[in-house]
This record gives C-alpha cells, sequence and structure tokens, in this order.
C-alpha cells in the first residue's frame, strides 16, 4: 500500500473531507502510475478522484466497531516510535 494513504477509520474527531479527497488521491495516483495526469487524462482522473473519495467516505460512515476511538496524537507518536526503531534516530 502507499504509505501516504492513512487509516481513516475510528477515529476522534472523525476524517475530514481534506483527509478522505487525500487518501482517494493517492489511491488513484498508485494504480495510474500518474503524480499529475496528462491534459488528455486529466478528465478520467479527476472523475476517478471524486468516484474514489465518495466510495471511501460511505465505506468509513457505515463500518462498525466496539472498538474506542483512537487518538490521531497519539497514533502518530506510535509511529514515530516505530519509524525511530526501523530507522535510527533521526538528528534534526
Amino acid at each position: 500500500m502507499c504509505r501516504n494513504i492513512k487509516t481513516l477509520f475510528n477515529f476522534e474527531p472523525p476524517a475530514t473531507e481534506d483527509e478522505v479527497q487525500a487518501s482517494a488521491i493517492q489511491f488513484v495516483r498508485k494504480l495510474s502510475g500518474f503524480q499529475k495526469p496528462s491534459s488528455v487524462n486529466e478528465a478520467a482522473f479527476a472523475r476517478a478522484v471524486v468516484q474514489v473519495t465518495n466510495a471511501a467516505r460511505e465505506l468509513v460512515d457505515s463500518l462498525v466497531t466496539n472498538a474506542p476511538a483512537r487518538n490521531r496524537e497519539v497514533e502518530k507518536e506510535k509511529a514515530r516510535a516505530r519509524a525511530a526503531l526501523r530507522f535510527g534516530r533521526q538528528q534534526t
């Protein structure tokens, strides 16, 4: 899976439309192989982004879980810790 596509389900607050659309764009880019489509493919690319955004929103909104909602900041810290273990501490 593309590293930029993030889990959107079961977060508090829920995923925003911008987050859903960003994931859809990444998905369409991955499928098409285009970072930015040519002008001849632009309409098809944009249409696919809209369709994937709608499908993703419908999916996220219809999923059900008994697990407590996750906190975005806690998940970011967990991801940083995993990256530090995997790649070592980065100097900033």
